[in-house]
């Protein structure tokens, strides 16, 4: 097993940049941390190329699994606590984190996931700046068991560290589609998929509307919500109650209740 103790290493200083979009669009290279992070990215099939371990930050007994298992196509390397410290993302790091290839998903895919559902089931997410967020979106969508989450016209990179984090791992264990609006919009009419947009301004709750059928559900940025040519597109336009002095909710807890609100219509059909 390599090892590497040096802070100045140029292998440790790439790691580094590889927080930074610019380095991670250049390199077609992105980091995984974490035990569960990795095991849905070994799931997954994820080209994992690198493995850097610290032992000493170990928070279990399973690690050596699964270093064994990645260590059969991937590189393993050996990093003293001080050294893994300056490539590690997080406060409290677990002593696993991986590089890994770039591998993206187009329409072409999701055509194909659509036609092997019975009742396709989206989510689109427009232009959302946080990266939390988003991760939030593909762990709330992994939990209902969607058939994919597109992400249209993206402000945030989907693979971003703290959209792994945020996802737990979910971003390498259901498909993830990156595409535009103006690509996906004529995609869902010809498949005859129903656009749901949330509003403060629609006339029902979103617990009034049908979700069985066919849909996608659309949200959008933070700060201003969905684009007009969204809300325009929709066939379906619903709101969610706000009875304090806060007009709307965050949108990856807008998002969940929306995506369990379908699963609760669907599990009784």
């Amino acid at each position: 097993m390599k090892e590497i103790t040096s802070h100045s290493n140029p292998i440790i200083k790439q790691v580094v940049r590889l927080r930074e979009r610019k380095e991670r669009d250049e390199t077609h290279l992105f980091l995984i941390e974490g035990y569960r992070e990795l095991s849905r990215a070994l799931m997954g099939k994820v080209p994992i190329e690198t493995l850097f371990i610290a032992p000493e930050f170990f928070l279990g007994s399973n690690e050596n699994q699964l270093i064994q298992d990645i260590s059969s196509f991937a590189e393993i390397i050996r990093c003293p606590p001080s050294v893994f410290s300056k490539m590690s993302y997080r406060d409290r790091p677990d002593g696993l984190l991986a590089v890994a290839k770039i591998t993206r998903r187009s329409l072409d895919d999701l055509s194909s996931i659509i036609q092997k559902s019975p009742n396709p089931f989206l989510v689109i997410a427009e232009s959302i700046e946080k990266p939390g967020n988003l991760g939030s979106i593909l762990r709330s969508s992994d939990g209902v068991k969607v058939d994919a989450v597109i992400v249209c016209d993206p402000c945030t990179d989907v693979f971003n560290p703290n959209v792994v984090r945020a996802s737990v791992g979910t971003l390498f264990t259901m498909p993830v589609i990156e595409t535009t609006t103006d690509l996906l919009l004529p995609f869902l009419h010809n498949a005859k998929i129903a656009i749901l947009a949330a509003t403060p301004h629609a006339a029902k709750e979103y617990y009034h509307v049908d979700m069985k059928k066919p849909l996608a559900i659309v949200v959008g940025t933070e700060q201003y919500g969905l684009s007009e040519k969204w809300m325009k597109e929709s066939s379906l336009q619903v709101r969610i109650p706000m009875l304090g002095i806060a007009d709307s909710l965050n949108v990856a807890t807008a998002t969940t209740l929306l995506l369990y609100e379908v699963l609760r219509q669907r599990s009784f059909v």
